[in-house]
C-alpha cells in the first residue's frame, strides 16, 4: 500500500479568510482547499481558526536539590470541566513582536515566580490544538535555585494572582500520575525531564 501513496502533500489554496472577532485574541473563518494524500485537490472546506500569539512555557528546575518550581493560578477555560479551576502550571507567557522566546522565558520567570534562570534547555516545540488554533508553544527547562522560592507573584495590572510552590521532582511526577497536574505543557515538560533527568543533572550540577 505504501507504494501507492504520494509524497507528503504541500499545496493549500486559501479561497477566503475573514476576521470574525478581534480582541485580546482573534477568530478568523477560513475557506480553503488542500492537496490530498492520493493526489489532486480536495473539496472546499470551512474552518474557524483561533488566532493567538505563540507562547513560551518553562519548567524551573533545581538540579542540585532535584526540585521543580510550579505555579498555580485561575484559568477560565477550566471552569465547569474540573472541580477546581486553579491549575498547577509552568511559568509561561506570550511572545510579543520582536521578542525572542528566550527573552520571554527570563521575563516571565521574574514576573510570575521571582526566579532568575542560570541557563535554558530547549525541550521541544509543539502545536497544542492545531485543529482549530495556530498557537505554537516553545518549551524550555530553566536552571534555577529553588532555595527561598515561593509566595505570591504576578502583575496586578494584568490581573495575575499567582501562587508559587517548590515540589520535589518525584512529587510532581506523582501529581501527573494522579491527574492533579492536568495541562499539556506541564505534563510534557515533566515527562521530558523524567526521560532526561540524569543527563541534565550531570551537566547542570
Amino acid at each position: 500500500m505504501s507504494d501507492t501513496l504520494k509524497p507528503v502533500p504541500t499545496d493549500v489554496e486559501i479561497v477566503e479568510r475573514v476576521n470574525c472577532f478581534k480582541g485580546f485574541y482573534q477568530l478568523d473563518r477560513v475557506r480553503l482547499r488542500h492537496e490530498l494524500f492520493a493526489g489532486g485537490m480536495g473539496r472546499e472546506i470551512s474552518r474557524e481558526l483561533f488566532v493567538r500569539h505563540d507562547a513560551v512555557c518553562v519548567l524551573p528546575y533545581d538540579p542540585v536539590r532535584d526540585e521543580v518550581v510550579l505555579i498555580e493560578q485561575f484559568r477560565v477555560g477550566a471552569m465547569g470541566k474540573v472541580a477546581n479551576p486553579w491549575l498547577i502550571e509552568l511559568v509561561a507567557g506570550l511572545i510579543d513582536k520582536d521578542e525572542a522566546p528566550e527573552e520571554v522565558a527570563h521575563r516571565e520567570a521574574q514576573e510570575e515566580a521571582g526566579l532568575v534562570f542560570k541557563a535554558l534547555w530547549p525541550m521541544t516545540r509543539y502545536f497544542p490544538s492545531p485543529g482549530g488554533s495556530d498557537e505554537f508553544v516553545h518549551l524550555y527547562l530553566g536552571q534555577c535555585s529553588s532555595v527561598g522560592a515561593g509566595g505570591l507573584h504576578g502583575l496586578e495590572e494584568e490581573g495575575e494572582d499567582i501562587r508559587v510552590k517548590v515540589w520535589a521532582f518525584e512529587d510532581a511526577m506523582q501529581a501527573v500520575r494522579d491527574g492533579l497536574i492536568a495541562n499539556a505543557a506541564s505534563i510534557i515538560a515533566l515527562q521530558w525531564l523524567a526521560l532526561n533527568r540524569d543527563e541534565v543533572r550531570g551537566l547542570w550540577s
